[in-house]
């Protein structure tokens, strides 16, 4: 099974960026604005909520790892998005991972480019910028 997986330099300390990967709060700030909580789960709606990825937090682990499996989605679903910090001498190293991928099918390609935007979205806010979410309610930011 194939995996994403993308590493960023961050200058903040993990307890800055961990909240930014394990919460619908913090993923609202990089990610996407159509974000609903409840029952356990974090909602994510896409294009106008045409998708929608159905997260549930497995490992909490503050401030070092969060990992989300994803109940929904036709090609997401069963997929695992897993989020590492380590701790470096300017900040902290994320290393991100969406295992348990069937295939290396075109979604696959464009969900890899797509994290990478995330990734630096993710940094900027972590860093004190505020970018937005790539996702906003019915388009995408770029």
């Amino acid at each position: 099974m194939p995996d994403i997986q993308h590493s960023v330099q961050i200058a903040a300390r993990p307890e800055i960026v961990y909240p930014l990967t394990a919460t619908a709060r913090g993923f609202s700030l990089w990610w996407a604005t159509d974000i609903t909580e409840g029952d356990g789960t974090v909602e994510l709606g896409f294009f106008d909520r045409s998708t929608i990825y159905r997260l549930r937090l497995r490992v909490d682990r503050p401030p070092t790892e969060a990992q989300w499996s994803c109940d929904t989605g036709d090609e997401w679903n069963g997929t695992q998005l897993l989020f590492r910090l380590d701790v470096t001498s300017s900040g902290t190293v994320l290393r991100f991972t969406q295992s348990g991928w069937r295939s290396e099918s075109d979604y696959f390609v464009s969900c890899n480019t797509t994290w990478g935007a995330l990734m630096y979205r993710l940094k900027s806010v972590a860093q004190g910028n505020h970018p937005g979410p790539l996702f906003l309610a019915t388009e995408m930011a770029y």
